[in-house]
């Protein structure tokens, strides 16, 4: 027997999705180990080995395949915890860093500070030399100014290193000169430099994405050389590969070229699954939220595939490598109650994390967090959560929330816990708007797939919130993101920035860099193995109207550019630009320009087959164990709730709410406007009972 594991390492737990070659799937949940995270990866190993009935070096031996999704680079940018870094940049422009956009993110907030860069003025020392914006030399490269700045930066103890000049993206020689130089005296350093990093225009976006690159490298790399040793030492001697922001995976030695791309690891396998869920509804478009611990992850599904962008800020700092959209806010089952200056209840953003937790865990958490309140609510059996591994205090619980909320609010214990959950609600739902309604899409007409541990406890209000009519709730729901890496493929994105009229193509040229691109992301397919019938070359334009700022980024066919056939891909820029900005200027005759080609290099893996469940025979009864008295928000009041155990659901068993259905790892909240259906492949499907009108 043969296995394939996907594992998703968070801030609070550390999820795995095991798939055998029987068809079989387990799934675990585990307490993450923030201070090593590979030591609840193996924990969690263990588990599964247990579970499955094999003796732990058997079960390593045959998995072939790990899948791993990490927050390793995520936790570093966001508590500052990378990489003493130093950046080499061209004289003049040192302080692009701090500068930014030269724009002022908040205009009207007068306290507003800029966010701090990652290296310091000190650190970031300038090199004479320039490049026009063609690539040629205007000045001499001076490689004493690069000699000199590496004495400095030993002095300093840095630990990485970046190197970003001017118009290197037409011209890369300078750069590889001073990497040649950085190399020979600081070997031990890590290396980034912005021609192949991202070599494309605009130059805050590239130096920010090096430093970046730069400043997380040194972080994952020690990371993925403990987990590899653990690993190694379990026993396992297959295959590893890493989740990357664009929603493909890559083996460990092409993630150290750009450990970058690993910023939204965590999140980006949870398109990937939710799309497999419900290939059946419509489109192939739906919304993906995912809700854990400690954050909730909103994304998109477009025609089967997740909605993509090629720049995003990361705690404000920009990166522009290709990522999934995904909007992440402090929304989780450990976000904190709070009451602001104004007296107002707040969820969030802060975390109790795993340790100390919310109170109701029982280790010297004192402040109320979101599972808290699902506790007072009803909706969680104390004695069975997170599969019976760990029992919930009830009396801790109502202790925090009545002294830290209740009391300076005015209010009952169920009050205050009716108000958290309305209050995190509401915040997820504007998370989600920020997918959806910024990019000019309508989410009321598509379904909310709803993954993470606390995600089906909360799936309906969200729903009732943007007003959604239909939710799915997978099997795995609480290890979504684990399920999608073992559906993933490996990817490889490629970009070169060509700036051309349209009007004026040279059709030559144009092919001949898109062979260039192709060259690379054959040889990145060969390096990993992928046979020739399973590799998928898709190339893209960047594409603006002529003096616009912000591209639109449109598909098309190998073949089209062969044959110097653009009218398919101005006909898709017009119409994306129409729906993302509400007008077009194709009647205008305006010109376009392109700005940079891409090519997504795509190695299709071996996916396993999500196992079918049996349909109904006789009433849903058979699955009715018990009641408990739980908050239901239609009513504002509790009721004695009917209790239904998942594993005793059928496909074609109906539920109708208000309703609580357990699963081992996660209970689905069935409020009084839905009703809950189980699919064939044992999802629930919660409908809203009558559509709200105006």
């Amino acid at each position: 027997m043969a296995f394939k594991l996907g594992i998703d390492v968070g801030d609070t737990f550390t999820d795995l999705f095991l798939w055998s070659s029987d068809g079989r799937i387990e799934t675990h949940k585990t307490l993450s180990t923030p201070a090593d995270p590979s030591i609840g990866l193996v924990d969690g190993l263990r588990a599964l080995a247990d579970r499955v009935g094999m003796e732990h070096g058997a079960f390593a031996k045959a998995i072939g395949t790990i899948v791993h999704g990490t927050t390793v680079t995520t936790n570093a940018t966001l508590v500052r915890g990378g990489a003493k870094t130093g950046l080499f940049t061209t004289e003049g422009v040192r302080d692009a860093l701090e500068m930014r956009r030269g724009i002022r993110e908040a205009q009207y907030d007068n306290r507003y500070q800029n966010v701090t860069p990652l290296v310091p003025r000190a650190l970031r020392l300038p090199v004479k030399g320039r490049l026009d914006r063609d690539g040629k030399e205007l000045t001499t490269l001076d490689l004493d100014d690069v000699k000199r700045g590496v004495a400095t930066m030993r002095q300093q103890g840095v630990g990485a290193v970046a190197v970003c000049f001017m118009n290197s993206f037409a011209n890369p020689a300078h750069e590889r000169a001073a990497a040649e130089v950085v190399r020979a005296a600081m070997p031990e350093a890590f290396l980034s430099i912005s021609s192949e990093v991202l070599p494309t225009v605009r130059f805050y976006n590239r130096i920010s994405t090096t430093v970046m690159n730069a400043y997380v490298g040194p972080i994952l790399k020690s990371y993925l050389d403990r987990l590899t040793t653990r690993l190694a030492e379990f026993g396992f001697g297959g295959v590893l590969l890493i989740m990357q922001s664009s929603g493909g995976v890559a083996l460990p030695s092409v993630t150290m070229g750009r450990p970058a791309a690993t910023l939204l690891s965590g999140p980006a396998g949870a398109p990937a699954a939710a799309a497999a869920y419900t290939q059946d509804m419509g489109n192939g478009d739906c919304v993906v939220v995912d809700m854990g611990g400690t954050s909730f992850d909103a994304s998109l599904v477009r025609g089967g595939e997740a909605a993509m962008r090629n720049e995003g800020d990361i705690d404000r700092l920009r990166i522009a490598l290709p990522m999934l959209e995904i909007t992440t806010i402090g929304a989780g089952g450990g976000s904190v109650a709070w009451i602001d200056e104004g007296g107002l209840l707040r969820m969030g953003p802060e975390s109790a994390g795993a340790m100390p937790g919310p109170a109701c865990y029982g280790r010297g958490g004192e402040r109320p967090c979101v599972t808290d309140a699902n506790v007072v609510l009803g909706y969680l059996d104390p004695s069975s959560f997170a599969g019976g591994r760990l029992t919930l205090d009830v009396e801790a619980a109502r202790r925090a929330i009545t002294e830290r909320v209740a009391k300076p609010l005015g209010l009952t214990l169920e009050q205050a816990a009716a108000g958290m959950y309305r209050v995190v609600n509401a915040n997820m739902a504007h998370g989600v708007r920020e997918v959806t309604v910024r990019r000019g899409i309508d989410p009321r007409g598509l379904p909310l797939v709803v993954a993470g541990g606390a995600g089906p406890l909360h799936a309906c209000m969200i729903a009732d919130e943007l007003e959604i009519a239909s939710v799915v709730v997978p099997p795995t729901a609480s290890v979504l993101c684990a399920t999608g890496m073992v559906l993933s493929d490996l990817r490889h994105d490629f970009a070169r920035s060509c700036l051309r009229r349209f009007s004026a193509l040279d059709f030559k040229e144009l092919n001949a860099l898109l062979a260039e691109l192709t060259v690379e992301a054959e040889a990145q397919l060969q390096a990993e193995g992928v046979e020739p019938g399973k590799r998928r070359l898709e190339p893209a334009f960047d594409l603006r109207y002529l003096k616009q700022y912000h591209e639109v980024t449109v598909s098309l066919s190998r073949e089209d550019v062969a044959k110097g056939d653009l009218a398919a891909a101005k006909r898709a820029f017009h119409a994306e630009h129409n729906r993302l900005f509400g007008y077009d200027l194709e009647k205008e005759g305006t010109d376009i320009e392109l700005i940079t080609v891409r090519l997504k290099a795509v190695g299709a893996t071996d996916k396993p087959t999500l196992p079918r469940v049996p349909p109904a025979s006789g009433e849903v009864k058979r699955a009715l164990v018990g009641a408990r008295r739980a908050f239901v928000p239609e009513d504002n009041d509790y009721e004695l709730t009917p209790i239904y155990q998942a594993s005793k659901l059928l496909a074609g068993d109906v539920i109708a709410g208000p309703a609580l259905i357990e699963r081992v790892d996660t209970t689905i909240v069935v409020t009084r406007s839905f009703t809950a259906t189980i699919d064939s492949l044992g999802s629930a499907r919660l409908t809203r009972n009558a559509v709200r009108e105006g």
